[in-house]
């Protein structure tokens, strides 16, 4: 079985679900309260896990309850979890999640111990890397971190796929080592300078991210679809329509659900179509880990 390598944070979800989201000094009232797993890179290595991957997960806890929870539910997972560390200086890291009736939502974290994954870290586990189809990587851990990893997976010929989220600065060395990159909107339009209003503009925004070195770039438009330039091919997959409850998690799973679909040997337009699948099931739920399919779930999954 081909593997996948996630490299990426580990954070404790605290869900509160109301029927709109506050205003800046407003308190309101809210309704069901969830305390889940989650952070971008353990979301995204469940979601491998769950699609039928082998995974391997690269993070820091704190040395904490959240921590070890964490760990034994990546453990339960399937997960490979030996380079799952430990820091004892901070804490593990917490995400506070407002999410609203129509299932938008609201996210503040706390990195804790996400912050402390360093280069020395990601040279552990090197040859796991090395020796992977694919590495996924997220930006809620330290830029060296990931370009670390990017290095040593470009390296031996392993394709970096990056889900640049939270957006920032991304340096052109970094770039130029990505196999595929998957903004939303708003990360591509600040990647690439250009104001996306539609698929015209999408392709223009695609086009400036893939001239900077980057092989492929899919662009998440949320209900509209994924805008792809695959290898200079533009085009569009459309989403599936369902009912959304909560879109916590969704863009994790997307993410996770095209590495796992290409580590198969599916095509770029097979592995968005099914990546599609797989988060539209995951709008329909509450919270990020405890919303994502198994893949008996996405194989059988019906618009």
């Amino acid at each position: 079985m081909k593997k996948i390598t996630v490299v990426g944070s580990s954070n404790t979800d605290m869900v509160v679900k109301s029927k709109r989201l506050p205003l800046p000094g407003e308190t309101i009232g809210g309704g069901a309260f969830l305390m889940n797993p989650g952070g971008k890179g353990a979301n995204q290595a469940v979601a491998t896990a769950r699609l039928g991957a082998k995974t391997v997960f690269v993070a820091k806890t704190g040395n904490d309850v959240f921590g070890r929870k964490s760990i034994s539910t990546f453990e339960n997972e399937g997960i490979d979890t030996r380079f799952v560390s430990s820091d004892s200086t901070e804490p593990s890291g917490v995400a506070l999640i407002m999410v609203d009736d129509h299932g938008e939502n609201s996210i503040v974290v706390a990195p804790g111990a996400n912050a402390k994954l360093l280069p020395e870290d990601i040279e552990k586990a090197k040859e796991e890397i090395s020796t992977s189809e694919i590495l996924l990587m997220q930006l809620e851990i330290p830029m060296p971190a990931v370009e670390t990893a990017a290095q040593i997976a470009y390296a031996s010929g392993v394709k970096v796929v990056l889900n640049p989220a939270p957006v920032q600065v991304l340096s052109a060395e970094l770039l130029s080592k990505l196999y595929l990159i998957t903004p939303n909107r708003g990360e591509a339009e600040l990647l690439s300078g250009i104001k996306i209003t539609g698929l015209e503009s999408a392709e223009k925004a695609a086009r400036a991210i893939a001239a900077k070195g980057v092989q492929n770039v899919i662009i998440t438009l949320g209900s509209e679809g994924s805008f792809i330039l695959d290898n200079g091919e533009a085009y569009l997959v459309k989403a599936y329509e369902v009912e959304t409850v909560d879109t916590t998690g969704a863009g994790d799973t997307f993410n996770g659900a095209i590495c796992s679909a290409l580590v198969e040997g599916k095509s770029m337009r097979e592995a968005v179509n099914f990546a599609s699948k797989a988060s539209a099931i995951v709008v329909t739920r509450m919270g990020a880990q405890s919303s994502i399919p198994t893949r008996r779930e996405v194989d059988h999954f019906k618009k």
